[in-house]
């Protein structure tokens, strides 16, 4: 019969065997991950600085006015031209009249001037027909006086007569300069009148822009989606005021397609170029595979193209390595990347050239 110290030996033996052979398992897993990640090292540029990126388009009011219905809820996926917001119109539709019965009073006034023009223009005409008469009486009144004063030189015809043909001439040189100066009067009539005539037609010009853009305001009043996508959250409520310009949502545009941003360190871009072949691991799906190619490097930097970009020169240097942002186009169809979503987490590995 054993004896409890042969016991305990016999025990310590099977522990030190199951040690070394747990030691055995573990360094012979830790090589093989040791050379898998050689490997990979040595055939890839690999980054886990990227993520999913889409089209997300603010969607902005074109007029000022209260909220009267909302026809989108939180995360909606929605059409292009579908209604997601109403503004009430009312205020709008009361400026439209005010603005249609101000174009109706300027059409009004000119057709009034447009009248008076008429009419100016027919009294310059007869002014212009009585010269012809004037000048035609005057020359021959003028024939009278110097006939009679070679007669009054002969003593033919006695000063009475003469002084009544000198008369008779003066009074025709003055109705033809009257003649003359109500014509000038006239076509002066006609400057101002087409001077006012060209002043009104733009008023009615001005007005109907107003109208126009009235009318313009009426259709801005329903506001549509502008692609096919899914709504972000709502922060509106029914009897808001909103203000031209401000923003009320955001949409996630699904027409443009979707694309991954990966920010390699600028020692690993040197053999990447346009149209590589790639592989990516998205987080959110571990177990999924995705491929794309390399549509793009970025001219500059990421932290170029801050708010404020580094300048080495104005202080102590710290020597960081900077990353380019490199744009990636999902190859995969549509249907296998349906289910991926804007700032998703992304591993992308480039194979070496």
């Amino acid at each position: 019969m054993a004896t409890k110290t042969e016991r305990h030996e016999r025990i310590d033996r099977i522990t030190v065997k199951i040690t070394y052979s747990v030691a055995a398992v573990v360094l012979l897993l830790l090589l093989v991950y040791g050379a898998f990640t050689l490997v990979k090292m040595y055939r890839y540029e690999e980054t886990n600085d990227a993520q999913v990126e889409e089209y997300i388009n603010p969607i902005l009011s074109r007029t000022t006015g209260f909220v009267q219905e909302i026809k989108f809820r939180d995360h909606q996926k929605v059409q292009k031209g579908d209604t997601l917001l109403v503004i009430d119109k009312n205020e709008t539709l009361m400026q439209l009249q005010e603005a249609e019965a101000t174009l109706s009073s300027a059409k009004a006034s000119l057709l009034v001037l447009e009248s008076n023009t008429v009419t100016t223009t027919s009294s310059a005409s007869v002014s212009e027909a009585s010269i012809a008469g004037a000048k035609a009486k005057l020359w021959q009144q003028e024939q009278e006086y110097n006939r009679y004063k070679k007669l009054l030189a002969e003593e033919a015809v006695t000063p009475q007569h003469f002084e009544a043909i000198k008369t008779s001439f003066d009074i025709a040189k003055a109705e033809y300069k009257a003649v003359q100066n109500s014509y000038k009067t006239a076509k002066g009539k006609i400057n101002d009148a087409d001077s006012q005539l060209a002043v009104a037609k733009a008023t009615v010009q001005q007005r109907e822009a107003i109208v126009a853009s009235i009318k313009l305001n009426l259709t801005y009043a329903v506001i549509t989606a502008p692609a096919d996508g899914i709504m972000g959250d709502k922060t509106l409520q029914v009897g808001q005021l909103i203000q031209k310009g401000q923003t009320l949502g955001f949409i996630v545009d699904q027409d443009q397609g979707k694309w991954i941003v990966a920010n390699f360190k600028e020692t690993q871009i040197a053999n990447m170029k346009e149209g590589q072949e790639v592989e990516i691991n998205v987080d959110a799906y571990s177990n999924e595979t995705f491929h794309g190619k390399i549509q793009s490097l970025a001219p500059a930097t990421g932290s170029r193209f801050s708010l404020l970009p580094p300048d080495n020169a104005t202080g102590n240097f710290v020597k960081i390595i900077q990353r380019f942002p490199v744009r990636i186009l999902l190859t995969d169809a549509v249907a296998k990347t349906k289910n991926l979503r804007a700032g998703m987490n992304a591993e992308v590995l480039v194979p070496k050239l």
